[in-house]
C-alpha cells in the first residue's frame, strides 16, 4: 500500500480560485487522483479537489514557513 501525502477528501465550503496550470502538472494531478481513489477506496470524480489540500497539507509540513509565521506573530505581541 502506498503511503500518500492526503486522506479521503472531504467537503467544505469552497473559496473559488482560478489556476493555470501546467499541462504535465495537471496529468500528474489526474493520475495522484487515480492512485487515491484507489488507495481509500473513495473515487475523486475532479482532480482539482485535490490541489486544497494539497496546498493545506505543504503549508502545514513547511518547517520555514512554521518558524517565520512564529517569528512574525511574536513580533507582532
Amino acid at each position: 500500500m502506498t503511503k500518500l501525502k492526503l486522506d479521503a477528501i472531504t467537503d467544505d465550503k469552497p473559496v473559488k480560485v482560478t489556476v493555470d496550470l501546467p499541462a504535465p502538472l495537471h496529468r500528474d494531478l489526474v493520475a495522484y487522483a487515480e492512485v487515491l481513489a484507489h488507495e481509500t477506496g473513495q473515487p475523486v470524480t475532479d482532480p482539482a479537489k485535490l490541489i486544497a489540500p494539497m496546498v493545506q497539507r505543504f503549508i502545514a509540513t513547511d518547517r520555514g514557513f512554521a518558524k517565520a509565521r512564529r517569528l512574525r506573530h511574536s513580533r507582532q505581541s
